[in-house]
């Protein structure tokens, strides 16, 4: 029996693709060993958003390497998407395929001959490319049911790697959900590169609310969770058929990337909204929820970002109160229109810029949890440690309480923090 590794790098939707290849290998009779075992197979799934992303992506490929120079050595994802050719030279690869043709992986890697590069214009993708969906007898499943994004923010390589907004049909999504419910699934994760476009290129145009909508109907599945969403798509409609639907299972944490609290620099980003609408979107969701986890992504150091610039930004992610922010300097990516900017930002300036944001965030996120103390919970438990259990709340925190471990919801007070942990009782 063949043995294979696979070694993820990037988003959720990057994840979830993995997982869905490893069961193709697996239905196909394939032994999935560790990383550091020694494989006959290396899949690697690579990530391209910033220059550090293609650094690690390398070492990857070079570890699996040696870890066995005679291994079959696969190479797929955005970053080989972008960049086929650089990472045809590197020692060891014998496959190249991009963003596309990962449903036919086994059987490329069975039929190849000699090395080979698979790596057409994503620009012409028109289908969205089914992957099995994993279950098994996780508590907790990813559901990707879009791909590719139209809006060209100025710094984003992601438009060029992984095409036009293509969606998963209504009705597939739907037997999918029903596939889920009916296997017991207690959280369902709702993916995709730019969820808020679900379903623009699809006949009839249904909307991301119709599929939570939907999933919320479903019998068997827990809770509903939802990927990154676009702050310029949360308007008063949305919000209120995420409050009238959801019939009490969605989770309550919402990701909205932010990127800037200044006006100045979202414009040149191309960002479709202000400062302000950002905080209405959020206030919308705040006054539905009441308590919700509020998280977002901050690049620092854009280029011609002013220290003004970077102060608005500070104050506003202080205004905003959010439970966790995740901060980045900014890369730049040949081929965006950033790459072209002028005032480009010396690399210790926004290495500073991002420390100080990192310390408000967690000042922040100490904060929310603090918030949390006395207020109940369901946990869905996740690993098992001396009949001591950990899992996320729906609001997205960590809690650890007293239990063992169950598949399936536990109802928890919280009654401590320490160190950005919360611990809690069930009840």
């Amino acid at each position: 029996m063949p043995r294979i590794t696979f070694y993820t790098l990037g988003c959720k939707v990057n994840q979830q693709e993995t997982d869905s290849i490893r069961k193709l290998f697996e239905n196909e009779g394939y032994e999935t060993v560790p990383f550091t075992s020694i494989s006959d197979i290396y899949i690697i799934n690579t990530c391209t958003v910033t220059q550090m992303s293609d650094k690690k992506s390398r070492q990857i490929i070079a570890r699996a390497h040696s870890l066995n120079p005679n291994a079959l050595l696969v190479v797929l994802g955005c970053y080989a998407q972008r960049a086929p050719e650089e990472i045809q030279n590197l020692p060891g690869v014998h496959l190249v395929i991009g963003t596309q043709y990962k449903n036919r992986l086994p059987q490329l890697v069975k039929d190849l001959a000699e090395q080979k590069v698979m790596v057409n214009s994503i620009n012409k993708a028109q289908a969205f490319e089914e992957l099995p969906v994993v279950r098994g007898d996780r508590t907790r499943v990813q559901l990707k049911v879009q791909d590719g994004c139209d809006s060209f923010c100025s710094y984003c390589i992601i438009p060029y790697v992984r095409g036009p907004v293509r969606s998963k049909p209504l009705h597939q999504v739907k037997e999918e959900l029903d596939r889920l419910g009916e296997a017991g699934v207690q959280e369902v994760v709702l993916t995709g590169i730019h969820l808020m476009s679900y379903g623009k290129d699809l006949k009839g145009k249904p909307k991301l609310a119709d599929v939570i909508c939907y999933a919320s109907m479903v019998k068997g599945i827990g809770r509903i969770r939802l990927g990154s969403l676009d702050p310029a798509f949360i308007d008063d409609r949305f919000v209120s058929l995420l409050e009238n639907t959801s019939k009490g299972r969605l989770c309550e944490h919402f990701h909205l990337s932010l990127q800037s609290g200044s006006e100045d620099v979202l414009k040149r980003m191309n960002r479709k909204y202000t400062p302000n609408e950002y905080a209405a979107a959020a206030k919308r969701l705040r006054l539905a929820f009441p308590g919700c986890g509020l998280t977002t992504d901050i690049i620092t150091g854009f280029p011609g970002e002013t220290n003004e610039d970077y102060l608005e930004t500070l104050s506003f992610v202080e205004q905003m109160a959010f439970s966790r922010i995740h901060v980045f300097p900014y890369s730049l990516r040949t081929g965006t229109k950033a790459a072209n900017m002028a005032e480009q930002i010396e690399k210790s300036v926004k290495t500073e810029r991002t420390r100080k944001l990192l310390e408000l965030g967690r000042k922040l996120e100490e904060d929310y949890l603090n918030q949390q103390i006395g207020t109940t919970h369901f946990v869905l438990p996740e690993v098992e440690r001396s009949g001591f259990c950990e899992g996320y709340t729906g609001s997205y925190f960590r809690v650890g309480f007293k239990d063992k471990l169950k598949k399936e919801l536990v109802k928890v007070k919280i009654v401590s923090v320490k160190e950005l942990q919360t611990y809690g009782e069930c009840v």
